[in-house]
C-alpha cells in the first residue's frame, strides 16, 4: 500500500509543483503567469488528441515514451517520499539501481526521437547525450558517497542514519555531496542558469526533444518529466537536505501527515530555486559542461573528504 501511495501522490502532484514553479517564478519576473493548475488542463487537452506520428518514425515512437514513463512512475516506490518506512518492493532497488532507472529512461527519451530525422529533434537528442554523458555520472558518485555515511546503499537506511545523526549533516562529505545534488538538480529540473529556456535553437534541449510529439505520447512524456523532476526533488529533501519529519509508521494517518510535509518542503525548495534562477545571470549554453564538471568535482571531494577522515567526523 505504501508502495502505491508515494507512487501515485507523486504522480498526482507532479503537475501541480510544475504549476506552482512557473507562476511563481512569473511573479518574480512581474509576469502574470500561468495558472499552477494549467498543467492539468495541458494533460488533458492532449489526452483527447489524436498522436500524429511523423513519417519514417517507428513503433517506438509510440511505445518508449510509455516504458520511459512507467519506470519514472515505479522509483517513488522505493524512495521515502511521504513516509519513511520501506515499502515490500523496496529493497529490491538500491541508490546505484535507481540512478541506473533515471539513466534507463533518459535514454528510453532518446532513442524514441533519434530516428525521426527532424532537425530540431536532432538537436534536442544530440545535446541530451552529450550532457546525460556529464549528469549521469554526477548522480551516481552522489549516491556513492551518501551510501558512505550510512554504509548502505537503502535510502531509507541513510534517511534514518542522518536523522538520528544529525552531526553528519554538517560533515564535509555531507555538505559537499549535498552542493553537488543540488547543481545536478537545478539541471535536471530546467532551472540551470545557465541554460537558455523557450524554442531558440540556441538553448533548445528538452524542448528539441518533444517538438514532433503530439496527442497522449506529448501528455506522456511531459508527465513523465515532470514525475522525474518531482523524485528528484524528494529524494534530495528526504534523504540529502532535509531527512526530518517524514513518519516512521505507515497508517493512513501518517499517509497524509508525511504528504502534507512533504508538499511543504517541496514548496521551500520552489523556493530556492527561485532565488537561484532569478539572482545568477544566464551564460552560454556550452557553459552546461564546466557547470556539470563543477558538481561532479564536489561530488568527488565529498568521498575523498570521507577517506581522509576515516569517517569519524
Amino acid at each position: 500500500m505504501t508502495a502505491v501511495y508515494q507512487s501515485a501522490v507523486v504522480l498526482a502532484f507532479s503537475p501541480l509543483i510544475h504549476g506552482i514553479l512557473e507562476k511563481a517564478k512569473a511573479r518574480v519576473e512581474s509576469r502574470r503567469g500561468i495558472s499552477p493548475l494549467q498543467p492539468y488542463y495541458d494533460l488533458i487537452k492532449w489526452f483527447r488528441k489524436e498522436n500524429v506520428v511523423p513519417e519514417g518514425a517507428r513503433l517506438r515512437y509510440l511505445t518508449l515514451p510509455v516504458f520511459a514513463f512507467t519506470i519514472y512512475s515505479m522509483i517513488p516506490m522505493v524512495v521515502p517520499v511521504v513516509v519513511a518506512v520501506p515499502s515490500a518492493v523496496a529493497p529490491t532497488v538500491d541508490f546505484l539501481g535507481g540512478a541506473f532507472l533515471f539513466g534507463l529512461a533518459s535514454y528510453l527519451s532518446i532513442v524514441t526521437v533519434e530516428r525521426v530525422g527532424t532537425y530540431y529533434t536532432g538537436i534536442g537528442a544530440t545535446r541530451s547525450v552529450t550532457f546525460a554523458a556529464f549528469a549521469e555520472p554526477v548522480l551516481i558518485t552522489v549516491f556513492f558517497a551518501v551510501a558512505l555515511i550510512s554504509m548502505s546503499n537503502n535510502p531509507f537506511l541513510t534517511n534514518h542514519v542522518l536523522r538520528k545523526s544529525p552531526y553528519w549533516l554538517v560533515s564535509p562529505t555531507h555538505v559537499l555531496v549535498t552542493a553537488g545534488f543540488f547543481m545536478l538538480l537545478l539541471f535536471e529540473t530546467g532551472k540551470l542558469p545557465t541554460e537558455s529556456h523557450g524554442l531558440s535553437e540556441f538553448g533548445m534541449i528538452e524542448q528539441g526533444k518533444g517538438l514532433e510529439y503530439s496527442g497522449p505520447v506529448l501528455a506522456v512524456a511531459t508527465w513523465g518529466s515532470w514525475v522525474k523532476s518531482a523524485t528528484l526533488m524528494s529524494v534530495f529533501l528526504n534523504v540529502f537536505a532535509v531527512p526530518w519529519g517524514c513518519p516512521t509508521s505507515d497508517d493512513v494517518v501518517s499517509l497524509l501527515e508525511g504528504t502534507v510535509v512533504w508538499f511543504g518542503k517541496i514548496l521551500a525548495l520552489i523556493g530556492a530555486f527561485l532565488v537561484v534562477e532569478e539572482a545568477l545571470a544566464k551564460v552560454r549554453l556550452f557553459k552546461i559542461i564546466d557547470y556539470l564538471s563543477v558538481s561532479f568535482l564536489l561530488t568527488v571531494l565529498g568521498v575523498i573528504a570521507y577517506l581522509v577522515t576515516g569517517g569519524s567526523w
